[in-house]
C-alpha cells in the first residue's frame, strides 16, 4: 500500500488546519466567550463568597453599633475620621465587627458597616 505524496500533503494540510482551527477557537473562547482556567474560576468564586459574607454580615454589625447605649455619640466619633479605612477600625474596636463565634472582627465587614452608617446618617440629614 503506498500512499502517494498528494494524499500526504493533502493530510498534512487537514491536519495543520485542525491545529490552526482550535487555536483559534482556544483564543476566541478565552478572548470573548467567557473561558477561564480553573484556577480563574476559583479566584472568581472565593471573591464572590467574601462579598456575600460581608453583604449578609454588614447589617449584624449596623444593628450591633446601633443597638449600643452610646450609639449616637460613637456615630459622630466616627463621622469625625474621614476615611473610611478609619471608621473601619473605630467600628473594629468597639467590637461591633466581631461576630458571633469569632474572636477576632472582620476588617470587611467593619468598612462596610461604617459606609453604611455613614450613608444613613446622612439619609436622615436630609429627611
Amino acid at each position: 500500500m503506498d500512499i502517494s505524496r498528494e494524499t500526504k500533503a493533502t493530510a498534512r494540510s487537514v491536519l495543520w488546519g485542525a491545529v490552526a482551527g482550535a487555536m483559534a477557537l482556544a483564543i476566541v473562547g478565552f478572548s470573548w466567550g467567557g473561558w477561564v482556567t480553573g484556577g480563574s474560576a476559583e479566584t472568581l468564586a472565593a471573591s464572590r463568597a467574601a462579598t456575600a459574607v460581608v453583604a449578609a454580615l454588614t447589617p449584624i454589625c449596623v444593628e450591633k453599633f446601633r443597638q449600643a447605649a452610646d450609639a449616637s455619640a460613637n456615630l459622630t466619633e466616627m463621622k469625625k475620621t474621614t476615611y473610611v479605612s478609619d471608621q473601619g477600625k473605630f467600628v473594629e474596636k468597639g467590637g461591633w465587627a466581631t461576630m458571633p463565634g469569632s474572636t477576632e472582627p472582620n476588617s470587611a465587614v467593619a468598612r462596610a458597616c461604617a459606609e453604611s452608617l455613614g450613608r444613613e446618617k446622612a439619609v436622615e440629614q436630609r429627611g
